[in-house]
C-alpha cells in the first residue's frame, strides 16, 4: 500500500472526502461515477478475497492500530493509495454506526451481456435494497453465479445492499439497468416465475434442467412483459396469507431448486 500523504486530513472539502460522502449518500453520483463504496472490513475482506481492485482506502486516524485494519492494510497491493481522516472527519462522512472506521472506494463492475443459458436469477424492478442484498447472497450461496436487474431495481452495488448482500456481489456476475426485452433476448433458459394463479406447486415442478427464476416488484410482482413468457409457479400457502415477502419467495425457489439436484 501506498499512503498518500503523513498529514492528516481534517477538511471535508478534500476532493477524496467529498467524492466519498456524495458516494455514500447519493445514488445519482454512484451511477455518474461509477464507483461505490465498501464500509467496514468484513465488505474490505470479501472484495481482498475476490482479488477485487480498491481505487483508494480511508480510515480513521483511531482505526489504524486495530488489528483488523493491520491485517486489511498488509493485505492490499503495493500500489492503493490510503488516505487517515480524524477521527470528527470520519464520523461525519460514514453511514454505519459505531464500528471498525475503515472504507474502501471500488469502481462498479459493468459486464457485457451475452446468451445466457444456465442458472440465473432475474430481478424485476425489486425496490428495496435489503430484498436485492438477501436474494444476491441466497444466490450466491446456492451456486447461482448470474444476476439480471431489471432498471427499476435497487442499486446492487449501494453500500445499503452490500451490507445486506454482505458482500455475496463479489462471487457474481450481476447485470444492471436492462430493459425486460434484454431479458428475454439474453435469457435462453426457461423463465419461471411465482404466481397465486396457478395450480402448479413448486414441488411438483421439474426444476432440474437450467432455471431462469423471475423474483418480481414488492406490490406489483413480475411485469406482463415477462410473466408471459414465464411458466407461473405456486408457491403453498395454506394459512391463506396474500403474498410472501420477496426475498423469502425468491430464497424457497432456489433452495426448492437445488434441494432437487442434489438432495432428493
Amino acid at each position: 500500500m501506498s499512503i498518500d500523504s503523513t498529514e492528516l486530513i481534517t477538511s471535508d472539502k478534500n476532493p477524496s472526502v467529498k467524492l466519498v460522502k456524495a458516494l455514500l449518500s447519493q445514488a445519482r453520483q454512484r451511477k455518474k461515477q461509477g464507483q461505490t463504496v465498501l464500509e467496514g472490513v468484513h465488505l474490505i475482506d470479501a472484495a481482498l478475497r475476490s482479488d477485487y481492485p480498491f481505487v483508494q482506502i480511508l480510515l480513521a486516524q483511531s482505526a489504524h492500530q486495530h488489528p483488523e485494519v493491520q491485517q486489511v492494510l498488509t493485505r492490499l497491493p503495493t500500489h492503493t493509495s490510503v488516505l487517515t481522516l480524524s477521527d470528527a472527519l470520519y464520523e461525519g462522512i460514514r453511514s454505519l454506526g459505531t464500528g471498525i472506521d475503515i472504507m474502501g472506494v471500488i469502481n462498479v463492475p459493468v459486464p457485457s451481456l451475452t446468451v445466457i443459458d444456465y442458472d440465473c436469477l432475474i430481478l424485476n424492478d425489486v425496490q428495496d435494497s435489503g430484498n436485492v442484498g438477501t436474494l444476491l447472497r441466497t444466490a450466491a450461496a446456492v451456486g447461482i453465479e448470474t444476476v439480471l436487474c431489471t432498471s427499476g431495481t435497487a442499486q446492487t452495488w449501494s453500500p445499503k445492499t452490500l451490507r445486506a448482500g454482505m458482500g455475496a456481489q463479489f462471487a457474481l456476475t450481476i447485470y444492471e439497468g436492462l430493459s425486460a426485452q434484454n431479458i428475454l433476448e439474453c435469457v435462453k433458459a426457461p423463465l419461471l416465475a411465482t404466481s397465486s394463479h396457478t395450480d402448479t406447486l413448486i414441488y411438483e415442478h421439474d426444476l432440474t434442467a437450467p432455471t431462469a427464476w423471475i423474483m418480481g416488484h414488492e406490490g406489483q410482482g413480475v411485469c406482463d412483459e415477462l410473466m408471459q413468457c414465464a411458466t407461473p409457479i405456486a408457491l403453498p400457502q395454506p394459512n391463506g396469507q396474500e403474498s410472501l415477502n420477496v426475498a423469502v419467495a425468491g430464497s424457497l425457489c432456489l433452495y426448492e431448486t437445488i434441494r432437487q439436484r442434489r438432495y432428493s
